[in-house]
């Protein structure tokens, strides 16, 4: 990756989000007579659903509202984070202050969930609304819904278990979602609580689910941290534990390059790159077995979206941390197969689901959990990282 590259590599992130993804997403999906957002779309754009996740919902207000703090102050894009935020405050709740998980168009509860994900994207949401806007209230929102997901994940708040207590298990998504929610919090109007709460995250996953005797990371283990040998502790998701890689290289920028966390994210990022690339057709596969035994789920071997974009941040990320041409190679592979294979030319966004031979599975590009995160904020990455590397750089 020479400076020529990376300067192409810069303005091609840019042109995609600011001139395809978000314009696939807004103003369209702009929910003026109830608040928040419909995403719910086809190919072409067309509305297949007005029902409303409450995950995507606090993910897209965090988007608006982070191309409003870092790429130009849009009075658009302000008004609508502000749509987004005012209808996960006020339609989202249940009478006992916990989050829904999808809602129809006004608000009305549908469906709750048995972990707090939906309050750890309204943190992210109301800091970056806050930063936007400069309204203390969303501030002190975002800081008091940061303090009942530490609740959470500390086991200080309870939320009734979907599993019978004969087969303890603990998963890495807990420690993972804390490590990025804790990181834009500290990012947009910042808290104390962050630096020392994310150091004990990092290590959690390093010392129970990143294993190097057989280099991998697992989703999840028993308590205390040994293999769980039925299917569904076997089971591994490369592009999930890839996110992971990520969000603690980004830490290791934080902390000034620190070599530790730098060997930790690349570790990882190593391994689930080894157990989940697809040699014979390219792309991150969905599931994987740790001892390379049948998974049960069927949609395992399918590329969905996600786990390509969190790999195309991982592998850049890598490069630009140790200079290392592996990972260059590596983020050209998965750059060139991503954007070959789901990319819209014709619509703009990405198709979410393809066959392993990358057919398209089906046309949707906003579900219950699809919807504009997962590749506006790795084009807002991958943009945002090479552009502060090349300032540096010169």
């Amino acid at each position: 990756m020479n400076n020529e590259h990376l300067l192409s590599l810069r303005d091609f992130y840019k042109k995609q989000l600011l001139e395809d993804t978000v314009p696939f997403w807004f103003p369209r999906s702009y929910d003026p007579e109830y608040g928040g957002y419909l995403l719910m779309r086809d190919a072409d754009g067309s509305l297949i659903d007005t029902d409303k996740a409450v995950w995507i919902q606090g993910r897209a207000c965090w988007l608006l509202s982070t191309l409003y703090n870092t790429v130009e102050s849009r009075k658009e894009w302000l008004e609508g984070a502000r749509l987004g935020y005012t209808f996960l405050r006020e339609k989202c709740f249940d009478t006992e202050g916990k989050m829904y998980f999808h809602v129809d168009r006004t608000g009305d509860p549908i469906r709750m969930r048995r972990y707090f994900f939906s309050e750890t994207f309204a943190v992210i949401a109301a800091a970056a609304y806050a930063k936007a806007s400069g309204d203390p209230e969303a501030a002190d929102f975002a800081r008091k819904m940061f303090g009942i997901c530490l609740e959470y994940a500390q086991g200080e708040r309870r939320i009734e278990p979907k599993f019978e207590p004969t087969r303890p298990a603990k998963g890495i998504g807990v420690p993972m979602i804390m490590i990025n929610t804790a990181q834009q919090l500290r990012d947009t109007i910042g808290d104390p609580r962050c630096d020392g709460a994310i150091a004990s995250w990092i290590t959690e996953i390093e010392t129970y689910f990143v294993k190097d005797d057989i280099r991998c990371v697992m989703e999840q283990v028993a308590p205390d941290g040994s293999i769980i040998d039925h299917i569904d502790g076997r089971t591994l998701n490369p592009g999930h534990a890839i996110e992971g890689a990520w969000f603690i290289l980004h830490e290791a920028r934080y902390r000034n390059n620190n070599p530790k966390l730098i060997d930790l994210g690349c570790r990882m990022l190593d391994y689930m790159w080894e157990r989940g690339w697809d040699k014979e057709y390219g792309g991150i596969l969905y599931f994987r077995d740790v001892y390379d035994k049948p998974v049960q789920e069927y949609w395992q071997d399918m590329k969905f979206w996600w786990p390509q974009n969190e790999t195309i941040i991982a592998t850049l990320l890598a490069y630009l941390v140790t200079g290392n041409e592996k990972y260059a190679n590596m983020h050209e592979q998965i750059h060139n197969y991503a954007y070959s294979h789901f990319h819209d030319k014709e619509h703009g966004e990405w198709f979410g689901y393809l066959h392993r031979d990358g057919r398209i599975s089906q046309t949707a590009k906003g579900n219950l959990f699809k919807g504009p995160f997962h590749l506006p904020r790795q084009e807002w990455y991958c943009w945002s990282i090479l552009e502060n590397f090349i300032n540096q750089a010169t």
